[in-house]
């Protein structure tokens, strides 16, 4: 047995009862990223900031990471964890398609990684919010430990990308040439 596996086994083997509800709440939560996405809006709304262009930068993000696991996931081809080990069940047999990465945990951290960028101190509660997604998808019984570090490892490098970008687009933008005739008289 591979530790992957091992650890996946130990994480559903050893699931408390009474937090299940929790865990498959946070899987539901995370589904397209739209958790990031409802929670870009809040928050800019809250901080009074440009609500549809922070929320259209957040959801392009989160897609972006989502459409890049897309890819990944056929060309590495892993099937679902319950789909290989049959024992314990899954909480939640929802999930469609292949495991590694995971998609939960890549949206998570392309959404946590940005608006921690916009929402400097909110980062740890941010940042927080996508491990307990991220480890929900194990919890749950859809993903082993590699595709839950994979996602959230692409997620941030999206994220990272995204904040770059926006970040040097105003220095783009501020040398442009100059025209070098003389200020109109006034």
């Amino acid at each position: 047995m591979s530790l992957d596996r091992d650890v996946y086994v130990w994480v559903v083997e050893h699931r408390v009862p009474p937090l299940d509800w929790l865990f498959v709440a946070l899987t539901v939560a995370g589904y397209a990223g739209l958790l990031w996405i409802a929670l870009a809006a809040a928050l800019s709304y809250r901080a009074r900031m440009p609500v549809l262009p922070t929320t259209a930068l957040v959801a392009a993000t989160v897609w972006g990471a989502d459409l890049v696991t897309l890819g990944l996931k056929h060309l590495a081809g892993r099937e679902r964890p319950y789909e290989t080990v049959l024992d314990p069940d899954p909480l939640v047999r929802a999930d469609v398609g292949l495991s590694f990465p995971s998609g939960h945990a890549a949206t998570s951290f392309a959404g946590a990684v940005l608006l921690a960028y916009l929402f400097r101190g909110l980062a740890p509660a941010l940042l927080l919010l996508a491990m307990l997604v991220a480890y929900s998808r194990v919890y749950v019984g859809a993903h082993y430990p590699a595709d839950v570090l994979a996602g959230a490892a692409l997620g941030t490098f999206v994220a990272l990308v995204v904040i770059f970008a926006v970040r040097l687009r105003p220095r783009i933008g501020s040398s442009r040439p100059r025209s070098r005739a003389e200020p109109p008289a006034g």
